[in-house]
């Protein structure tokens, strides 16, 4: 296990060296001057001169991206053009809010989707067997960019039974986590369904009832049990995605996280926090892919890493 800890933690070097050289590389790319966005149009070419010797935009790319490499290394990811507080510590002002929508989503999938699986894989091929699999179709062709518009309206504004925007209570996290969660409870579901139906044709299901183990202990002692493997890695891989999905999420309601720092830092060109964001972002897509290789050994003993 500790070869295998190595090792992967050693190629998610070059990964995350791509991923900061291509967000370097595009955020540089997109149209617009970060110091005349701070500035306005009526500042003098004297004052954006001066604004960009005192930010560090007037030096070469090169020189610009060797400064951010050696900072990221460092651990400093730089400052705020607009505000002039370091990345990281506007990253972890925001990064409770961005993470409590990201459980409380997977929290919504999981108990929307594992029981729908189960249910629509003991009854496969019959009505209920569609109707599931009919409501995991309609959860995954629905974008969260319209489901969250349609959720505000009709249970904040027409029905006025939960707040809109913001976050502070409970309340303001039903809507967020709903839309966030749906896509991904419909894909879960469908995973489950297949995983689960597989397992229960296996002979040690049969041999289980002939035993006199219970037809619901059998499917979700045994059958369910060892079908947890693929949920699992979608469940895991699917973690990074919700973070990403977060993004329009947290524009929609104006939840106050990482997301919506995202695009408030695109809109004002502030390279550093986009950058940081960013990079946080695959991050965590490298750390869930190794915590979900991890948990395969935990859940399965066969398998062995070294």
């Amino acid at each position: 296990m500790t070869r295998f800890l190595v090792r992967r933690l050693l190629l998610t070097i070059p990964v995350l060296l791509g991923v900061a050289t291509l967000v370097f590389s595009l955020i540089h790319l997109v149209p617009g001057d970060p110091v005349q966005a701070m500035l306005g149009e009526s500042a003098s070419p004297q004052d954006i001169a001066d604004l960009r010797g005192r930010l560090g935009l007037d030096r070469p790319l090169l020189a610009q991206y060797g400064a951010f490499l050696t900072g990221v290394v460092r651990g400093d990811l730089g400052s705020s053009l607009r505000t002039n507080q370091t990345v990281t510590a506007a990253i972890l002002e925001r990064l409770p809010a961005t993470f409590e929508l990201a459980l409380a989503a997977m929290c919504v999938a999981a108990a929307i989707a594992i029981p729908l699986g189960i249910v629509a894989a003991v009854r496969a091929g019959t009505w209920v067997d569609y109707a599931a699999t009919t409501v995991a179709l309609i959860g995954i062709s629905i974008p969260n960019f319209w489901l969250g518009p349609l959720l505000a309206i009709v249970f904040s504004i027409m029905l006025g039974w939960l707040p809109v925007a913001g976050r502070g209570t409970a309340a303001h996290l039903v809507l967020p986590a709903i839309t966030l969660g749906a896509p991904l409870a419909a894909a879960l579901a469908r995973m489950t369904r297949a995983s689960v139906i597989e397992e229960l044709r296996e002979l040690y299901v049969l041999a289980a009832r002939a035993r006199g183990v219970s037809f619901r202990r059998a499917v979700l002692g045994h059958a369910f049990r060892n079908s947890l493997i693929p949920i699992v890695t979608v469940f895991g891989l699917q973690f990074g995605a919700v973070l990403t999905g977060a993004v329009i999420t947290e524009t929609i309601f104006a939840w106050p996280g990482v997301g919506r720092l995202l695009i408030q830092s695109i809109a004002f060109r502030d390279y550093p926090l986009v950058q940081g964001c960013i990079l946080l972002i695959a991050v965590t897509y490298v750390t869930m892919n190794l915590l979900t290789d991890v948990a395969y050994g935990l859940l399965d003993p066969r398998i062995r890493f070294d």
